[in-house]
């Protein structure tokens, strides 16, 4: 049996660089970084005192205030991002309603957030620890638990196809997008909501990172903290928000006279088994990783025109990514346009998955390679051409995304263009 096409008919973002794809996108292109000095809570005393907050965002806009005050900043981040990614696909507001051009049970939601909601989890401990059990609120854990953004979109426009989420830490969000594009090659459904959410800024969640010391302490210069594949780095930057995309199969997007952004050509998810926060030596997950879904597209890697790094800014992170996408591309490495665009925007976990897929798909219609930022110091072990501080324009057919996760996940996505 053939399998079924799926492609990007909707997407939505809300990022520390821009409340909407546009924006967002705006700013990658151009290296305006989203990074400034933590303003959630006082970080005098943490190591790393800097991060991509999200600025101007108004849940209002979404939700009544009695109701958005029932959501974790995560949930909230992704309810936005799939109110955005819903109308570019051409969607009501209610899949229910007559005229609808899906039917409500054959439209699924799997969001993912690799940490949930971790700020109700810290206010709710100081609550319980402070003023008793029956202080705890009665929505602490609806406002907790990670699938919650999954339900509550779906409960919102009535999606009743299947819903859930994938976690896998920060490559989360990929492995959403992957489980809801075989979802719909399964023929389970005709259209996925997908993507990711995160929303980790707070103390718990820095505390957490700061003594795993994998997190920059350039504090005194916020807009050059994120440094993927420069001889500097120090760690990443977290950064907070959510990216989520409207999948839908290829025959069922024609009938209804979508646009289509590009299509979902090929996925591969692998574990390192090695270690649960160091990646394997050599990449060696990353690189099956990237060979099952070029194998699932069924195209060479010479084909691939762009790479979205997951370039975190670690030290082992994009050395051993480098050394995967040696492995697997050989001497044609050199020649693929590759940047991480975490430099800009820097990393938001389980949101990454989402706004980096937007961003392949965003590049395949420009024809437009966002630039990797703050790269001055050349490092020998990362010497790939990773598009240094200046976007460039390329004919872009065929981009890949991939995403990697503490416990040693590994997620690919491969777009191609559909003309």
């Amino acid at each position: 049996m053939e399998k079924k096409r799926v492609v990007i008919t909707g997407m939505g973002a809300i990022s520390c660089v821009g409340n909407d794809v546009a924006a967002m996108w705006d700013s990658l292109v151009n290296g305006r970084c989203g990074i400034g000095t933590v303003t959630r809570f006082d970080a005098t005393n943490y190591k790393t005192q800097v991060a991509g907050e999200i600025k101007g965002f108004d849940p209002q806009k979404y939700l009544d205030p009695k109701e958005a005050r029932r959501f974790d900043d995560y949930c909230l981040y992704a309810i936005a991002a799939a109110a955005e990614a819903i109308e570019d696909a051409g969607l009501p507001r209610d899949f229910r309603n007559e005229g609808c051009p899906v039917d409500p049970d054959r439209i699924g939601v799997l969001v993912s957030s690799g940490i949930g909601g971790i700020h109700t989890f810290e206010r709710e401990c100081a609550v319980l620890f402070n003023r008793g059990p029956s202080r705890v609120s009665p929505f602490f854990i609806p406002m907790l638990i990670s699938n919650m953004a999954s339900g509550q979109i779906a409960i919102m426009y009535g999606a009743q196809g299947p819903n859930y989420a994938a976690v896998s830490a920060c490559a989360s969000g990929t492995h959403g997008i992957i489980d809801a594009v075989r979802t719909i090659q399964l023929g389970d459904a005709d259209m996925m909501i997908t993507g990711g959410a995160e929303a980790a800024i707070c103390e718990l969640g820095f505390a957490g990172f700061c003594s795993m010391k994998a997190m920059s302490t350039r504090n005194d210069d916020p807009l050059h903290a994120s440094r993927p594949f420069d001889k500097d780095r120090d760690g990443f930057v977290m950064s907070e928000g959510a990216g989520v995309l409207v999948l839908e199969e290829y025959e069922h997007a024609k009938a209804r006279g979508a646009k289509i952004y590009a299509e979902i050509a090929g996925c591969g998810a692998t574990g390192d088994a090695y270690h649960i926060t160091s990646p394997a030596p050599g990449g060696e997950g990353a690189a099956k990783a990237f060979k099952m879904a070029l194998k699932n597209a069924q195209i060479n890697p010479e084909d691939v025109d762009y790479i979205n790094a997951h370039g975190t800014s670690t030290h082992l992170n994009d050395w051993y990514e480098t050394q995967a996408i040696k492995s697997v591309f050989g001497d044609y490495a050199y020649k693929v346009g590759i940047s991480s665009t975490k430099g800009t925007m820097g990393h938001g976990l389980g949101a990454a998955g989402g706004f980096e897929t937007i961003v392949c798909a965003k590049a395949i219609q420009s024809g437009i390679i966002p630039p990797t930022i703050n790269y001055t110091t050349p490092d020998p072990d990362c010497d790939l051409d990773v598009t240094p501080n200046t976007a460039r324009e390329r004919k872009i057919d065929i981009a890949i995304n991939t995403n990697l996760g503490f416990g040693g996940h590994n997620g690919v996505v491969i777009l191609k263009r559909c003309d």
